[in-house]
């Protein structure tokens, strides 16, 4: 089986967004601008507005693995790991709070003057049963749950990036064509749900420049309503360079009616891994290095954001020796920031 994103969040991120909304978003971890004063040398604080709209979590796994290194003296890691945490990545909507997360996530965001980044990934039958076993139980599950996230989105800008691999299994066969008609309808529904939000914009998964061609995909694509969402997403939790992305992008966009895209680039500064079994090389590989930062400025116009879907730091699950659904802080992160060109 190809799985082109791997395993889900850690469950300690499942919770944050509700951290945040219990916390009120203004204790020093609520994603404002002002520095932590008990610690101001290691604070984590927003990108200047013009060079990123997107929010910075300053209380991510990252930012505290800063902070823990900082602690005890070790001023070189420390650097290491604030590549990561001083840039925005993606909060993965977890099962349970929807709406609690959502909008503890926005509220912060909205309390910076920044855009929201969720990521939504909790479709029935995900992942085929293997590395991110997992998702709603049921078609009006997931209904419930999106109408959780929207609730708690509101009016609030966010950018979502909604169900890595729902489409492209559909495609590739991993997902049984029984489940077929009922997943293009809930994905049809959630676009229409998400984008009835004044300020949301919603980029449907669109596998990678190295799955397949655009030509397998762009039907299914429409089927699952991309003529009502802002875009498509490529390369999410993958590792394709961002001049190949931007080559598939272009090419699928030409046969969606011109939509733009959004690329993960939070892995993908070594592009892909060619060692090892093929089937695997997506999970976990070594040697992979941070891709360009998050950013609205791209080389090409069709081309809206570079963003961190994927967490930098987080594993792809038990492949190769990697913990499911955890992370390798900071063993990993220290890994991939060190073998990066920024």
């Amino acid at each position: 089986m190809y799985d082109s994103r791997g395993a889900r969040p850690p469950v300690w991120t499942w919770a944050l967004g509700a951290a945040l909304l219990l916390a009120g978003c203004s204790s020093g971890h609520g994603g404002d601008d002002r520095p932590d004063t008990a610690d101001p040398g290691v604070a984590i604080t927003q990108q200047p507005e013009g060079a990123d709209p997107f929010w910075v979590n300053p209380d991510s796994s990252a930012a505290r693995q800063v902070k823990a290194y900082a602690k005890v003296g070790k001023d070189t890691d420390a650097g290491q790991i604030r590549k990561i945490a001083e840039q925005p990545t993606g909060e993965w909507i977890g099962p349970e709070n929807p709406e609690q997360e959502a909008r503890g996530f926005t509220e912060a965001a909205q309390r910076s003057g920044r855009t929201a980044l969720l990521v939504l990934y909790n479709i029935p039958h995900r992942d085929c049963g293997q590395y991110s076993q997992g998702g709603a139980a049921d078609g009006d599950a997931y209904r419930a749950w999106i109408d959780g996230v929207a609730r708690g989105i509101q009016d609030r800008s966010t950018t979502v990036v909604l169900e890595p691999d729902a489409v492209l299994h559909l495609v590739d066969g991993c997902t049984q064509a029984r489940f077929a008609e009922e997943r293009y309808d809930l994905l049809r529904g959630a676009v229409t749900k998400l984008k009835t939000l004044r300020n949301t914009k919603v980029y449907l998964d669109a596998g990678n420049a190295g799955w397949g061609h655009p030509d397998q995909i762009y039907r299914p694509l429409r089927q699952a309503g991309i003529t009502e969402a802002d875009g498509f997403a490529v390369n999410v939790s993958n590792f394709y360079s961002t001049e190949d992305s931007i080559t598939y992008g272009k090419q699928l966009s030409a046969k969606v009616g011109g939509k733009h895209f959004v690329i993960d680039t939070s892995r993908n500064g070594n592009g892909p891994y060619t060692g090892g079994d093929p089937e695997e090389r997506w999970c976990n590989p070594p040697g992979r290095a941070l891709g360009e930062t998050p950013t609205t400025r791209t080389a090409d116009p069709l081309a809206d954001a570079y963003l961190w879907v994927k967490r930098p730091g987080e594993s792809d699950g038990t492949c190769k020796g990697g913990p499911q659904a955890g992370n390798w802080w900071p063993t990993y992160a220290l890994k991939l920031a060190r073998a990066s060109h920024t």
